[in-house]
């Protein structure tokens, strides 16, 4: 070939292999972000190193994110317990709505839009990895009545599969899943990626939280091309607990055992998110990819949190700090839960103090994906004004709760809780010790003003009429603020 026609070929070469890349770098500025949601699972507030509570944690990847992204000291989740708070995650609209009022309420309604489905309409990738929660289980009673009556019949019912389905991840707008909490997963991909025909795998060798990692980062080297959602929802700390000895063997310090297993666990989770910052700096997609980091609710103390053998239920090692209460209770220790927000480039590191919802991740999805709303159809809000100062509003004008014998309204700096046993209490959430001072008697006019509030909200709700007697709670409300001595 002669001198200038190889030269004009090797210019040819060049200028398609830029066109190429300089596709390929448009391709990724114009695609829509991709959105993960890490949810863990009874998870105290004071278990998150960017808060500076628990001196013995190690999460050094949640750290550096934490470092560079908006670290909210007030997020909360919507109710205590994790199935109602889930419902509420997965579709930015309160549980109460559509009556989810309590785990006994579940599955959630068939009828709600997912986060999942909205954006599945729009082009998506949607994936689900780890615990779901939001199908009936045994514990079912009011669904069993109009579904599977037979089931009110038996002690401990395992709910027909072909029932059970219509409610489970693949059928709520997720298009890839990794359906599972311990050793039991329902999946339609492989761990390399592949896609497989739908099929429960059963893994008892692979800790829980690792394996969810797993699926997390596979999900991804799938749909790095592509605009993607996932929701990977560990199941940790939560019990029942595993000795993991590679994750154990971090804390060798005198310590309980449970606490041991809280720490170990999260440093496990911490290992995940390391692994899927790789992952996303691998594809050249973090830029790309905005992240949320939450827990469904405080963590369970038992009031006492004692350091019983691991074959028992109660407390799972985590802590809540300062915030009174735990898991099951409305007060800050139940509801208040560790909360980060990471996008490179697009929200600067702060620290934000105002209240925010773990229903504004789905409400941001939305608002990202360009899916419009109708006034009033979400409870969420989009964080993007807040978190880059373009708005200077609090993202939440009031937050509502109501589970068993409690409820609950915060606006700004005030929060009204109220028992069913006639009980009220006004606290200034701005004091360096939450929920410590009953306010009652000395702003009785805030008091009145939120009361009303909270009870429109509350008769807005599906079970407008919704109480329960104050009673579970009550033994927790004894030690935590001296009611009922």
């Amino acid at each position: 070939m002669p001198q200038a026609s190889a030269q004009k070929a090797i210019q040819t070469l060049s200028l398609l292999l830029l066109g190429l890349c300089a596709n390929n770098i448009l391709a990724k500025e114009t695609r829509p972000p991709n959105i993960i949601v890490i949810l863990t699972d009874d998870h105290g507030y004071a278990d998150f190193g960017a808060y500076g509570l628990s001196k013995d944690i190690m999460t050094p990847n949640l750290d550096r994110l934490s470092e560079n992204g908006a670290v909210i000291t007030n997020g909360y989740a919507t109710a205590p317990q994790c199935i109602p708070s889930r419902a509420a995650i997965v579709t930015s609209r309160y549980q109460t709505r559509f009556g989810l009022d309590g785990n006994s309420y579940a599955p959630m309604d068939i009828k709600e839009l997912t986060i999942a489905q909205r954006l599945k309409k729009v082009g998506y990738t949607t994936g689900f990895v780890g615990k779901w929660h939001l199908e009936p289980n045994r514990n079912s009673r009011h669904w069993m009545k109009k579904n599977w009556p037979q089931g009110l019949k038996q002690k401990n019912p395992r709910i027909p599969h072909q029932l059970a389905d219509p409610y489970l991840p693949m059928n709520r707008g997720y298009t890839d899943y990794y359906d599972g909490t311990m050793s039991s997963y329902l999946r339609n991909y492989d761990l390399q990626g592949k896609s497989i025909k739908h099929e429960r795998e059963i893994d008892q060798k692979t800790f829980r939280v690792d394996k969810q990692t797993d699926a997390a980062l596979a999900f991804i080297k799938r749909n790095h091309q592509q605009a993607f959602y996932l929701q990977l929802s560990y199941f940790a700390p939560h019990v029942p607990i595993e000795f993991v000895k590679k994750h154990f063997d971090r804390f060798p310090a005198e310590m309980a055992e449970r606490r041991r297993w809280a720490l170990a666990s999260l440093a496990a989770i911490d290992d995940g998110v390391g692994a899927i910052m790789q992952s996303l700096q691998k594809y050249e997609i973090e830029e790309n990819t905005i992240i949320f980091y939450f827990a469904d609710n405080g963590a369970p103390l038992n009031i006492h949190m004692a350091d019983e053998p691991f074959d028992k239920p109660g407390w799972d090692g985590s802590i809540n700090g300062p915030m009174r209460g735990e898991k099951g209770m409305i007060s800050e220790g139940g509801v208040r839960v560790p909360y980060l927000v990471y996008w490179k480039g697009k929200i600067p590191a702060q620290v934000y103090h105002k209240p925010v919802s773990t229903m504004d991740a789905g409400a941001t999805a939305l608002a990202l994906a360009k899916i419009k709303t109708a006034p009033g159809e979400i409870d969420g809000v989009n964080l993007l004004p807040h978190l880059s100062h373009k708005s200077a509003k609090d993202p939440h004008q009031f937050l509502y709760w109501r589970f068993w014998g409690q409820s609950a309204i915060r606006s700004s700096k005030w929060k009204l809780l109220e028992l069913e046993n006639g009980v009220q209490m006004l606290f200034d959430m701005e004091s360096s010790t939450p929920e410590s001072n009953n306010l009652i008697a000395t702003h009785p006019e805030i008091a009145s003003r939120l009361h009303k509030k909270l009870s429109q909200w509350s008769r807005s709700q599906l079970r407008a009429d919704y109480t329960q007697p104050y009673g579970r709670e009550a033994p927790w409300f004894k030690h935590y603020f001296g009611i009922g001595k």
